[in-house]
Formats: structure tokens, sequence, C-alpha cells
């Protein structure tokens, strides 16, 4: 599994979504609320495979200093995703 370097990535902040995004497109975003629940995780299918929902995740834990929630219902991807992390479910 490469780790990309995020130096190259910028962030954006909206009300409630992280965005991550290179020069060219949409890495990936996460969609959550004040209580930390994940309401929607999105990577694009290029950057998949690359700790790049894990990092996501980690930064809506740290901008709402609470442990993260997933909302249901969750998708195919979304459980692998669960089970990969181990410690969110």
């Amino acid at each position: 599994m490469k780790k990309y370097d995020f130096s190259n990535f910028t962030l954006q902040e909206s009300d409630g979504v992280l965005i991550l995004k290179n020069d060219y497109t949409t890495v990936g975003f996460v969609r959550f609320n004040p209580e930390s629940e994940i309401e929607y995780i999105f990577v694009n299918p290029i950057f998949r495979k690359q700790g790049l929902a894990k990092k996501l995740l980690k930064m809506v834990e740290k901008k709402t200093c609470k442990k993260i929630i997933f909302q249901d219902p969750i998708s195919p991807l979304g459980e692998k995703l669960l089970q990969s992390l181990g410690k969110y479910n």
C-alpha cells in the first residue's frame, strides 16, 4: 500500500464537510455533523487503498474532539472500511 505525501493535497473545509483535493481532482471528502457522526465518506477510486479514508476520519476526530460514529445504512465498501478500522466498530 503506497502512502501519499499529503503536502501535495489541499484541504477545503466548509460546515460539516472536509474535501481533500490535488491539482487535478477531488481525491476524497467526508460529511459529518457536530456530534462526529459520519454521514458520508468518499475516496476517488484512483486513490483508494492508500489510507486516505482513515486520514479523513482522523481529521474529523481532531476537528470535533469526539470519537467518530458511523450512521446507518453503511454501503458494502463502508463495511470494508469499518472492518479495516477495527477500533471504530
